[in-house]
């Protein structure tokens, strides 16, 4: 008994000190982040030059946590590695207008994650660099090893700099999926698949171990319209033909810098430090421990006004970013049940006059996604609807896009996928080869239908086939009635099949070509509110001590750069294996793009 109450006080004086320990972090980081959100606003000196780092993950949805810093560092994004693509675009827009502002300077190297810095979130912000650059200011782009995308936004610039030891990683576009297959057999994971659509290839990688012609068919057409696009516009940044920017690349892959100067892919060759001389000497910097006169974009950004009209004039635009879950979801997921109650929330408040869907999401759960739809729906009855589609909006995506009053895209969004797809998983081999068995009783011959302890029966199968067929019969039927098409060409175009926004326009499958400023636009002239309007974006960032609950309740540690061969690979492995725990639909049926369209 005298060790037992030592142990227990002991237990209880740990407990104590932790508790403490965590409650003084949390007190520390409020008082932190209190003050990093009201810290005074960077001064914009007059003869300044916005520094646009591209070393950042452009999303399409508002930071999580609206004090950035240590919140964001919680919740894994928000912080100066991450923008807001409105940000970006609002910012590039406004210093061309502003006086004080001499000219834009880009520089570093973009860093894609997740579902971020799609080739279609880029070209809306190579649209507000054109914005920038009606004002007649200099573009100065220093790049040293540059990928597709880095060249993509820098290739307008009225001044762009590689590096004497740099290159231009520009090869053309790839996609390069991993397969499963073999090692669950190996393992003794057992995968059985139900599905419509012969190009529905999201089950792909559980079940073969290459690609399927079907599938290879659609990701070459894809790629061959994306690269089409994004090569007609870097051939006509530099001046060149298609043929020949082609032909450049084709011949080297990797461009070194000689190579890139003599065939005009680049204006100049100059060290950063030279560079940087050029940038003070440019803006009366003559004090060689100075810097340029300069100002961040994020710092830029955080001083400029949002739209002011009316607050009872409300246009919201709420971001659906990330794969289509079951239930709440959680940070970079679209929770069906946490989204419908947004909109739902939307629809009932009467200062709202039309509401702005930006979707950027593969899909994921049919269940969800249907969830999501029926309060779209339902608000159409009552305001505008209308959908901006970011870099992907495909299957439970697009499923949720369907009935928009108007559909933007940009030729380079990733759309379409109307298919549908059931997976079930088993560990009976695995189980019983590590000496684990099961048994048990029912009432019913399919009251353990839903088990993972051993293969689905053929008569089960055929139940889970029966649901998807149905299923697929809505979406053909959802999509012609949303988009005002005869279901038959809309099957003509379905079975799972990715297309291009420039290709989804042809097919009736969105309306015009544009981002989500045109969306906007749109919803304002629609919602006759002409330009008294405020907006809002949804959903709202949390608090600190909202942030600090969740992260808490899911402590994960925090992300770094992945530079690395190895952290690359690891990464890529760590991102597959989260899609596992999105399969979370309660029928396990999903309307989702391929686990893995990995462009690069």
């Amino acid at each position: 008994m005298k060790h037992f109450f030592a142990s227990l006080l002991g237990t209880l004086a740990a407990l104590a000190i932790a508790i403490t320990s965590l409650v003084a972090l949390a007190l520390g980081f409020m008082v932190v982040a209190s003050t990093m959100k009201h810290a005074p606003h960077a001064a914009v000196e007059t003869g300044s030059y916005l520094v646009f780092d591209l070393g950042a993950n452009i999303t399409d949805s508002p930071p999580a946590f609206e004090g950035g810093g240590l919140g964001a560092l919680l919740v894994g994004g928000g912080d100066d590695s991450t923008l807001q693509l409105r940000t970006v675009t609002r910012a590039l827009k406004a210093a061309g207008e502003d006086g004080r502002i001499a000219g834009l300077v880009l520089l570093g190297n973009l860093s894609p994650d997740g579902y971020g810095t799609g080739f279609a979130a880029l070209s809306e912000v190579r649209s507000a660099l054109a914005a920038f650059k009606k004002s007649g200011k200099p573009v100065v782009a220093y790049l040293d090893y540059a990928t597709t995308r880095d060249l993509y936004l820098a290739a307008s610039a009225t001044d762009l700099v590689l590096d004497p030891y740099g290159s231009l990683v520009v090869p053309g576009l790839a996609s390069e999926s991993t397969f499963f297959a073999g090692a669950f057999e190996r393992f003794g994971v057992g995968v059985q698949v139900t599905k419509v659509g012969e190009f529905k290839s999201y089950a792909e990688p559980f079940v073969r171990k290459d690609l399927s012609p079907a599938n290879r068919e659609q990701t070459e057409k894809l790629l061959g319209d994306l690269w089409g696009d994004l090569r007609a516009d870097l051939a006509a940044d530099r001046r060149l033909s298609p043929e020949k920017f082609q032909a450049l690349i084709d011949a080297e892959g990797v461009i070194q810098p000689e190579s890139a100067l003599k065939a005009r892919l680049v204006d100049r060759l100059a060290y950063r430090d030279e560079v940087l001389e050029q940038l003070k000497a440019s803006t009366g910097v003559t004090d060689p421990a100075d810097p340029f006169k300069q100002i961040n974009l994020a710092d830029y950004a955080r001083q400029l006004p949002e739209h002011a009209g009316s607050s009872s004039n409300q246009i919201a635009v709420l971001y659906a970013e990330g794969a289509i879950v079951d239930g709440e979801g959680v940070v970079d997921e679209v929770g069906g049940d946490r989204f419908a109650r947004e909109l739902r929330a939307l629809r009932q408040d009467d200062d709202v006059r039309a509401i702005v869907l930006r979707v950027n999401s593969p899909g994921g759960s049919a269940t969800a996604a249907e969830h999501i739809q029926r309060e779209l729906r339902l608000a159409a009855q009552e305001k505008p609807v209308i959908v901006s589609m970011g870099s992907y909006a495909a299957s439970g995506g697009y499923w949720i896009s369907a009935y928009g009053d108007r559909i933007f895209a940009e030729p380079t969004t990733i759309t379409g996928s109307i298919g549908v797809v059931g997976i079930h998983f088993d560990v009976q081999k695995l189980a019983n080869e590590l000496g684990i068995t099961w048994d048990g009783v029912k009432t019913g011959k399919y009251a353990d239908i839903f088990t993972i302890a051993r293969p689905k029966t053929e008569s089960e199968l055929a139940i889970f086939q029966g649901m998807v067929d149905w299923i697929y019969g809505e979406f053909i039927r959802k999509v012609a009635e949303g988009r005002e098409l005869d279901p038959d060409d809309v099957r003509k175009i379905a079975g799972g099949r990715v297309w291009s926004g420039r290709e989804a326009l042809k097919l009736g499958l969105v309306d015009e070509l544009g981002g989500l400023d045109a969306a906007i636009a749109f919803a304002a002239r629609a919602a006759e509110v002409k330009d008294d309007y405020r907006l809002t974006e949804y959903p709202l960032s949390q608090t600190f001590s909202e942030v600090l609950e969740g992260w808490l309740q899911n402590v994960r540690p925090v992300e770094t750069a992945h530079r690395g061969l190895v952290s690359h690979v690891m990464h890529r492995i760590e991102s597959q294996a989260k899609v596992f725990g999105q399969f979370n639909d309660p029928r396990g049926i999903y309307a989702r793009l391929p686990i893995e369209l990995n462009l690069r």
